[in-house]
């Protein structure tokens, strides 16, 4: 599996996490349990969950401050999953170049999201970056 790929399933592994509003390490290894074992990715997809959970709340304010007055829950839930791949990635995954971060979370957005939704992921992330 591509990292492009396993971006994809950690999103949807936080996607899983919002929608049920659990967000603990049981669900990280049920949902991981159903991935082949033996893949290299699976490190970095159990990273970005672990490190999301673990910064949740600081990952959610970023996104709520920049969100023109939006509360979390009215940010469609894929979007959301997006961003907070996105924003873990950038701020707890140094590894990671902060401008592939941000590139493929617009090409996230295009694949799951609705036709405005990379534009918004776009903005939210320059923003934070704006102020970082």
């Amino acid at each position: 599996m591509l990292r492009k790929m396993a971006r994809e399933i950690a999103m949807q592994l936080i996607f899983q996490m919002e929608v049920h509003k659990d967000f603990s390490n049981d669900i990280i290894n049920k949902f991981i349990n159903n991935i082949p074992e033996g893949d290299k990715q699976i490190t970095y997809i159990r990273e970005v969950a672990t490190t999301f959970i673990e910064n949740k709340d600081n990952v959610d304010r970023m996104i709520e401050d920049k969100s023109r007055g939006w509360k979390i829950d009215r940010i469609a839930k894929v979007d959301l999953s997006i961003l907070r791949v996105s924003i873990t990635e950038i701020f707890h995954m140094t590894e990671i170049p902060t401008n592939v971060s941000v590139n493929e979370a617009i090409e996230l957005a295009k694949l799951f999201s609705t036709a405005d939704s990379s534009s918004f992921i776009n903005g939210i992330l320059g923003s934070i970056l704006e102020k970082n």
